[in-house]
């Protein structure tokens, strides 16, 4: 019942001689496989949980880039605004910062 395997197909590790002389009587071939998994697949676990932790990190990166640019931003209107005195369109006047 059992079909020809050509020696180097099926387990390159068996020698020619002894497979063929197994195929040849009937003889079982046993296979041992000495490769035992991990108790637990953390690889499973780890990648996405580094992919969020980037993505998160990434996310804050650009907030506190925002925070920065939007500080920056108002410093150099006030001080844009301090010095250019009141502002007058039209001979309507208004003055931003008035000192008292």
């Amino acid at each position: 019942m059992s079909q020809y395997t050509p020696p180097g197909q099926m387990a390159p590790h068996i020698p020619a001689d002894l497979y063929q002389r197994a195929q040849a009587t009937g003889q079982p071939v046993v296979f041992v496989v000495n490769d035992t998994p991990p108790a637990f697949p953390w690889q499973r676990l780890l990648i996405p949980f580094a992919f969020a932790g980037a993505a998160a990190l990434g996310t804050w990166g650009v907030v506190a880039a925002l925070c920065w640019l939007m500080d920056v931003a108002a410093h150099t209107a006030t001080v844009i605004a301090g010095a250019a005195g009141p502002v007058g369109a039209g001979g309507i006047t208004l003055k931003i910062f008035s000192k008292k």
